[in-house]
C-alpha cells in the first residue's frame, strides 16, 4: 500500500505544481508589458512530474530585456520583474496548491 500512497502523492504534487504555475503566469500576464499582447500570449508553462519541476516562460526575442532593463516605461500597472514579482507575491498561493493537488489525491 505504501507504493500506492507514495504514487498518488507525487501524481497530486505534479498536479499542483501545474495549477501552481499556471496561477503564476496568470499573475505576471497581468503584470507584463503590453503593446500588441505578443508577449503575453508568448507565456506558458511546463511541469516535469518526474522531478516536480516546474517552469514558467515567455518566448519572443524580447522578454528577458522587458524583464530586466529597469529603465524602460511601461503603460500603468505593467512593469519590468513581472514573472520575478509574480513568483515572489504568489509563493504562499503556489504552497496551498500544490498542498491541495497532494490532498485531493490521497483522497481518491
Amino acid at each position: 500500500k505504501l507504493g500506492r500512497v507514495r504514487k498518488a502523492e507525487r501524481a497530486g504534487a505534479a498536479a499542483g505544481l501545474f495549477r501552481a504555475a499556471e496561477h503564476v503566469l496568470g499573475v505576471s500576464n497581468d503584470l507584463v508589458p503590453h503593446d500588441v499582447g505578443d508577449l503575453e500570449r508568448s507565456g506558458a508553462t511546463d511541469v516535469d512530474a518526474e522531478r516536480l519541476i516546474a517552469v514558467i516562460a515567455y518566448d519572443t526575442p524580447y522578454a528577458v530585456v522587458q524583464h530586466e532593463d529597469l529603465t524602460l516605461q511601461h503603460d500603468e500597472g505593467r512593469q519590468a520583474k513581472y514573472l520575478e514579482t509574480a513568483v515572489n507575491t504568489e509563493r504562499k498561493r503556489v504552497l496551498e496548491l500544490v498542498a491541495e493537488g497532494i490532498e485531493e489525491a490521497m483522497r481518491s
